[in-house]
């Protein structure tokens, strides 16, 4: 039996994140309900909860979170390919289709975007409704917590495609935060070698030495070009900016 409400973090403004109940909106016909299993925090959410501007407005009253997974509990009368039972990871970026960048093969430019977490509730409740189009079937054996990792693997996925990486090359990685470790696992498994990372945080760099990186640089004790040369990087092949800061850019 389906709750009529759930538990949820609403947005309510600048540094204004609110627990409380709210209705559960059951699915129209062409969307499914997601009972949350697991939502991951995304550096979004932060920038969002303190205010910042981001590519979207998030409107007071949003349920945030756009990183999860869980399990179909209703579905919408046109939904034939998914059922109740079934589990699930959101893709949150739900395009028009009919645009001009939609049109011409560059949804993330939709002049239209429906944000899931973002413009739209999200993620940080008991349950979310969504368009079936953007939820995809998990293994049985893919525990939810890995599976909401799904989204922020994408991107690195995309990003890595749009480097054309070969194997054998020196790769510099800006930033060692969730992003920046994914790619770093990443470029490894695509045989990248060998690979530095540059991180002040130290806790994030002893992370990226367990995960392969040969060489991590404190940019705030060190000059991070001539701690590189006084390791064998003679010429680094590709840099991969994952820090998100003008300055790092």
């Amino acid at each position: 039996m389906i709750n009529t409400s759930m538990l949820a973090a609403v947005f309510e403004g600048s540094r204004q994140l609110v627990l409380r109940q709210q209705p559960v909106r059951l699915p129209e016909a062409d969307e499914i309900l997601v009972q949350v299993a697991a939502c991951g925090l995304c550096g979004t959410d932060i920038h969002i909860y303190q205010g910042d501007k981001g590519s979207a407005e998030s409107p007071a009253g949003t349920v945030l979170g756009h990183e999860f997974s869980g399990t179909i509990v209703a579905t919408g009368s046109d939904v034939t390919d998914m059922a109740v039972g079934d589990r699930v990871a959101i893709d949150p970026n739900d395009s028009c289709g009919a645009c001009g960048p939609c049109r011409g093969g560059k949804a993330h430019f939709c002049e239209n975007m429906t944000g899931i977490g973002t413009t739209v509730n999200g993620g940080f409740a008991h349950y979310c409704t969504c368009r079936a189009k953007q939820a995809y079937q998990l293994p049985d054996q893919m525990n939810f917590t890995v599976a909401a990792f799904a989204e922020p693997v994408a991107c690195c996925l995309h990003g890595l495609d749009l480097t054309h990486l070969q194997s054998g090359r020196q790769i510099l990685i800006i930033g060692g935060g969730t992003i920046g470790l994914i790619m770093l696992q990443l470029v490894r498994l695509q045989g990248a070698a060998p690979v530095a990372l540059i991180e002040p945080q130290p806790g994030k760099r002893k992370l990226a030495r367990q995960l392969g990186a040969d060489l991590c640089i404190d940019p705030a004790t060190h000059n991070p070009g001539k701690v590189l040369a006084e390791n064998g990087f003679t010429q680094i092949d590709l840099s991969i900016e994952c820090a998100g800061l003008g300055s790092t850019a």
